[in-house]
């Protein structure tokens, strides 16, 4: 439960770290791609409004411009060219003039690329493209933006490599430092079990000294309905003790000593050979489907008690004639052990809190007396063993499965 309780943590922390990253590097490619592309648009409008120039000293220059801002400087920073199509959208002429990188052919080709698109505002490759409706034909201004884009892709290289060395660096702050972070709940957990523990151990004797009493009055008295009443009852808190001791075990982590492999299709087998004769004199049937030769790497006791208190449970709660269905097999790389009955009236909605400590439902699943600590101490052996615990209700039949891995 520890492991698995720090390996969540650990798998919060990075996935609340990778999202938050995600946002950062995707707000960070999206803006520089729209200051490039503004950059770009205001700079097309401005020489389509000077006639294909720059002249700082024109009236349409604005210096509080932030997005393009004409220098001096501009017009020899700047390339690109301009062409004149006509009505039908032919090449009519082009001009080269601030332009080295391309020839009039490789410039027609990009502008036919272009009318292609069929937008008047775009990309084409690396160049910035507007197109303005003239009289008798329209006006093509296309600007490099090499640098611009690429300057913007070498940003989000860097971001990438920074984002990832920062999860690499957290990732390994989490694996040292996630111990000392999920400690106080360990050490509130162990207190948990410790007091469990202890505390069962100081009401044994009181409730031996109640059971010896109790028989020291019927041997006096005789037999006496308030007597029996109190012995069922302290015969039911001396069990309840013992379950409770039981829950608080399994939840600890399995230690190296008292793991070993072991046959769990002899203990599946063991287990069906046992309830065989109570399901049977109850009226109901009991199918078993195991796969020969499973072995597991765990405690094998856990393992009699897991098998015990799910068939016990579908015992309990199977409908009058009813077959009961074991099976276990080979799930990919999980051991699967299910478990079904017929039961009619669930409710679908309760069957996740089952698991929970001292959880009775309706009627239906009262009936047989139990104390709601059973299918805890199953979910915590499973646990216990690295796998996981379900069931569902379909078609009037319960089913619980354990997926279990084979190398826990």
């Amino acid at each position: 439960m520890i492991r698995s309780l720090r390996r969540k943590f650990i798998l919060i922390a990075m996935f609340s770290l990778l999202g938050t990253m995600v946002v950062l590097f995707a707000a960070i490619g999206i803006g520089n791609h729209r200051a490039t592309t503004n950059r770009a648009d205001r700079a097309i409008s401005l020489l389509r409004q000077n006639g294909g120039s720059f002249h700082p000293l024109g009236s349409h220059f604005d210096p509080s411009d932030r997005n393009f801002q004409v220098t001096p400087e501009t017009p020899f920073e700047t390339r690109y060219f301009i062409a004149e199509l006509t009505e039908q959208r032919e090449v009519k002429s082009v001009n080269l003039d601030h332009i080295a990188a391309l020839d009039r052919r490789t410039a027609v080709d990009t502008i036919s690329r272009i009318i292609d698109t069929g937008k008047n505002w775009g990309y084409v490759d690396h160049y910035r493209f507007g197109i303005f409706r003239d009289s008798g034909g329209s006006t093509v201004i296309v600007l490099d933006c090499f640098l611009q884009l690429q300057s913007a892709n070498n940003i989000l290289r860097i971001a990438a490599a920074v984002f990832l060395a920062c999860a690499l660096i957290v990732f390994v702050l989490l694996l040292l430092l996630s111990k000392r972070a999920i400690r106080p709940f360990v050490e509130n957990l162990e207190r948990q079990r410790q007091f469990v523990t202890d505390a069962s151990h100081e009401l044994k004797t009181p409730l031996a000294i109640l059971s010896a009493d109790l028989g020291l009055l019927e041997d006096t008295h005789g037999k006496d309905p308030w007597l029996e009443s109190a012995r069922t009852q302290t015969v039911r808190l001396d069990k309840l003790i013992k379950n409770l001791v039981e829950l608080a075990r399994t939840e600890e982590t399995v230690r190296e000593d008292a793991a070993a492999y072991f046959p769990l299709s002899d203990v599946a087998w063991a287990s069906v050979d046992a309830f065989q004769p109570l399901i049977e004199a109850d009226g109901k049937m009991l199918a078993a489907e195991i796969t020969e030769g499973i072995s597991l790497y765990g405690v094998q006791d856990n393992f009699f008690r897991l098998f015990s208190i799910l068939l016990d449970n579908a015992v309990k709660y199977c409908a009058p004639g009813g077959t009961i269905r074991l099976s276990l097999r080979q799930k990919g790389r999980n051991l699967c052990i299910s478990i079904s009955n017929p039961c009619a009236g669930l409710d679908p909605a309760q069957l996740p809190r089952y698991f929970d400590r001292f959880y009775r439902a309706d009627t239906a699943r009262t009936s047989g007396g139990g104390y709601g600590i059973g299918l805890s101490t199953a979910k915590a052996i499973v646990i216990r063993h690295r796998g996981r615990i379900s069931n569902r209700y379909a078609d009037g039949v319960i089913t619980f499965t354990a997926l279990i891995p084979q190398g826990s």
